[in-house]
């Protein structure tokens, strides 16, 4: 009984942050060296189950102390279901105007989500897979851990 009740604390603990509005969000480690490579993509599968609503597209990124850029410059290449595919360039801003980690810390680790899309509107149902790359200066980069893809209802 005891087990019971702690496994459902523990989900209920997940499930409780989560924002309502998140449909998708997934997570992918981009090394266990905290580099990244620009030929080091990382690849996404969402599911729009109805194409009829307006979305909220985001990225999260993970870094640590010591991530040397104000920026993240990624290529996010959206393939549809039917094979149509579009590449958008975005800036993801990492610290503030006076040199400050933009995000939630936890010790020497920096959580930052980052809105790309608002009111984005999919033209198909079905599973649309996004493909990540950096487009940083130097490669690799350092000092990072994660990078993901968020998709919310815009309510």
């Amino acid at each position: 009984m005891i087990r019971f009740v702690i496994i459902c604390a523990v989900l209920i603990g997940f499930i409780g942050c989560q924002p309502e509005e998140r449909v998708y969000t997934e997570h992918k480690e981009l090394s266990p060296e905290l580099q990244w490579l620009k030929t080091d993509t990382r690849e996404f599968k969402v599911p729009i189950e109805d194409a009829q609503i307006p979305y909220n597209l985001g990225l999260s990124f993970r870094f640590v102390n010591g991530y040397q850029y104000d920026v993240l410059n990624v290529f996010v290449t959206e393939t549809s279901p039917s094979g149509k595919e579009t590449v958008n360039e975005y800036t993801l801003k990492v610290r503030n105007e006076k040199g400050e980690y933009i995000g939630e810390a936890g010790y020497d680790i920096w959580d930052s989500e980052h809105l790309i899309d608002a009111n984005k509107r999919y033209d198909e149902t079905g599973t649309y897979t996004y493909t990540i790359a950096h487009n940083m200066p130097h490669d690799p980069v350092l000092n990072v851990m994660e990078i993901g893809v968020i998709l919310d209802l815009n309510k």
